[in-house]
């Protein structure tokens, strides 16, 4: 499917990639996810399936508090404090330190409850601010929460498939 271009498409997107993406990681034994073998979000690094849990989460929590941020009229630094748009895989290292802590089954249950607040933020949004109304820079609300939900769920679903496929039986 394009791009989304309005509120249905954009909770279609998320549901659906979400979905497909779920389905992978639920099969993989937790053991197998702490394995640092696929390929980092920073240029010549290498991370585990929980890392990649932890940078999905981490994006996430980003997309909520910019809202809640910008609903209470707060400045906010996109994308982070701290960080520049050209400093994403440090900002990537900091969710794989951020949800360190969290074991697998853990970091699913987490992700889980960001994606349902995120559809939850969508569906009490109406169209008009989501897609008609710039919300950052030339970007649309809409926009911002797509390329920081369902295009990286997409993303990490093929890097999940092909480690998986590397991987054979063992990985689920």
């Amino acid at each position: 499917m394009p791009v989304p271009q309005n509120k249905q498409e954009l909770i279609f997107e998320i549901e659906t990639h979400y979905a497909k993406l779920k389905k992978d990681l639920e099969t993989i034994p937790p053991a197998l996810t702490v394995e640092k073998e696929l390929e980092g979000h920073a240029k010549g690094t290498l991370m585990s399936v929980a890392d990649l849990v932890a940078y999905l989460l981490g994006w996430g929590a980003l997309v909520l508090k910019w809202h809640h941020q910008k609903e209470q009229n707060e400045p906010v630094d996109f994308p982070e404090t701290g960080y520049k748009w050209n400093e994403l895989g440090k900002l990537a290292q900091k969710f794989y330190a951020d949800y360190d802590h969290l074991d697998y089954p853990t970091l699913l249950s987490q992700l889980d409850a960001v994606v349902q607040q995120i559809l939850e933020l969508i569906h009490k949004t109406d169209n008009h601010v989501l897609y008609e109304q710039p919300w950052y820079d030339k970007w649309t609300q809409g926009k911002m929460i797509q390329l920081n939900t369902s295009s990286p769920y997409k993303n990490a679903r093929s890097r999940v498939r092909k480690w998986k496929k590397a991987k054979g039986d063992q990985a689920g």
